[in-house]
């Protein structure tokens, strides 16, 4: 995770297909870049899976496989090719070898990829860290420490003083450093890659062995000396002192100077995000179908029960519920989400601002705001605790929604800056602890109910916190509690696939049932 984590690339994003955020769109951005290492030229590929990490029993049924795939063949997270990603790698006449081995459980969500083709042989290894986010790890044996978003020149050499001198005089760049190994390279972090003039001429000089460039697979880069106004709730608060702005305002001031863009910029980013979503709820009311899945299409009845007065509740909670569920449906479709903060978790936020706006006939403007809101909750978040369901429970992705969408409800309903706080922190607090269990290794039930709960927890911690309710821990404890109990979760009720519901005699029925044809398990009423 980022030193200072972007709106865009840690919290609200990306735009994907896929189960999974932490496996999809994480294993297609490693993928990426795994591509670019080979020069898009693979033909042979070993993808090694520690038996002690999450991804060993998940890899297939949550969508590591079909991301990987995809980003070794060059795609987006979003593309409509992505579940048939099998069929075209194999078309493709790429050989892949997927192995459960010994690597090292330094993380759960680890993956150790080594590439080949006629001419070179090259590995990679590296971490998903929570929605969507990653970190490389090793090169070629060779420890790194690359997050995708520079651009990154490899210069591989065995005499690497003049050729560092002469970039130091020759090219704009953020970082260079020297990895000295077996394969040693020259590492350039940059905004852009090198004049290819520049490149040429590095070419022919002594001890050049190959050059290889890596595109940035985020959205908002890093950039050399990076400053944020602040990054944890503590420092905001401070920052604002003296300034009383609201925290939509704050949001934007924040990714002003993470992103180095204009308030206009932030501003039409999320207006973009939260026409997806929209367009996400929409398609999931009208049902939705895939063949690989659990539940079938359940918000239509809800939605029809709810028109026609058959449910208990008031109109806003249960279209909060209706569109949690719709937007659960479409990902379990395949069908393109915004992970927020995960796949895993793209319910619950969205759904609770879009079932309010829609209730109360909020404008598409109050939305944004408030989504941006929700994102810098989410920042803090990211910055001190986790987004990944594998480090830290279900906890850290409905927990972290629920948490996100109670700060975001008290500003679309003009409460104040500590009371949007107070939301968030009440609403973290009622999520501690909660396990990552998936039945039938599919990430949709418990996990529609679980979002279904943040969001309605969200609501009702922002009812508390407008009512003036005591959240007695600052919200900075409770990430920083949230972290410590997300350690002490044991790695069974971590998505692994062995602990909780995962392994009672019914989920077991159903993943069996999958693993044998993949079929929907049960049909809506």
């Amino acid at each position: 995770m980022s030193t200072y984590p972007s709106i865009f690339n840690d919290v609200i994003g990306p735009v994907m297909r896929g189960p999974s955020s932490s496996h999809c769109a994480a294993s297609l951005r490693i993928a990426r870049l795994c591509r670019d290492l080979m020069d898009e030229n693979i033909k042979d590929i070993l993808i090694e899976f520690d038996p002690n990490g999450s991804l060993a029993t998940t890899h297939k049924s949550q969508g590591s496989d079909m991301g990987l795939f995809g980003g070794f063949l060059g795609w987006e997270a979003h593309d409509e090719r992505l579940p048939e990603s099998d069929q075209h790698i194999a078309a493709a006449g790429i050989g892949v070898n997927i192995s459960i081995t010994d690597i090292g459980n330094s993380h759960p969500n680890l993956y150790k990829i080594t590439l080949s083709n006629q001419k070179e042989t090259r590995t990679l290894t590296a971490i998903s860290t929570g929605g969507g986010m990653i970190e490389v790890t090793a090169i070629d044996g060779l420890a790194v420490s690359m997050a995708g978003d520079y651009f990154e020149t490899l210069i591989y050499c065995n005499k690497p003083e003049p050729i560092i001198s002469y970039l130091e005089n020759s090219i704009a760049y953020d970082a260079i450093e020297f990895h000295s190994g077996e394969n040693s390279f020259i590492e350039i972090k940059s905004q852009s890659f090198p004049d290819p003039v520049i490149i040429q001429e590095l070419q022919q000089m002594e001890g050049v062995m190959a050059i290889k460039q890596l595109r940035p697979v985020l959205p908002v880069m890093a950039r050399k000396n990076l400053q944020v106004p602040f990054i944890t709730c503590e420092e905001m608060l401070a920052y604002n002192s003296d300034k009383q702005k609201a925290l939509w305002e704050l949001a934007i001031d924040y990714e002003m100077a993470r992103g180095n863009i204009s308030s206009e910029e932030v501003l039409e980013k999320m207006r973009q995000i939260i026409r997806i979503m929209g367009n996400a709820i929409e398609l999931g009311l009208k049902g939705t179908h895939y063949h690989d899945r659990i539940l079938g299409s359940q918000s239509p009845a809800f939605q029809s029960k709810m028109n026609n007065g058959q449910l208990v509740g008031g109109d806003i909670n249960n279209r909060v519920i209706l569109y949690v569920s719709s937007m659960m449906e479409v990902k379990s479709s395949m069908g393109v989400i915004v992970a927020a903060p995960t796949a895993g978790s793209c319910g619950a936020l969205p759904g609770a601002l879009f079932g309010i706006a829609h209730s109360l006939e909020l404008s598409e403007e109050v939305l944004v705001r408030a989504m941006l809101s929700a994102g810098l909750i989410g920042v803090f978040i990211a910055s001190q605790a986790t987004f990944a369901a594998e480090v830290g429970g279900c906890m850290a992705e409905t927990g972290s929604g629920g948490g996100m969408a109670a700060a975001a409800i008290v500003e679309m309903k003009g409460g104040t800056l500590e009371q949007s706080i107070a939301a968030a922190s009440m609403a973290l607090q009622n999520s501690l602890g909660i396990i990552c269990d998936p039945i039938g290794n599919r990430v949709e039930a418990p996990c529609l109910g679980r979002n279904v709960m943040a969001a309605t927890n969200g609501l009702s911690s922002a009812n508390m916190a407008l009512a003036n309710y005591e959240k007695l821990i600052p919200l900075d404890e409770v990430i920083q509690t949230m972290k410590l109990v997300g350690d002490q979760i044991h790695h069974t009720l971590r998505c692994t696939n062995l602990g909780g519901l995962s392994i009672t005699n019914a989920a077991k029925k159903i993943e069996a049932l999958l693993e044998e044809q993949p079929v929907k398990v049960f049909k809506s009423c």
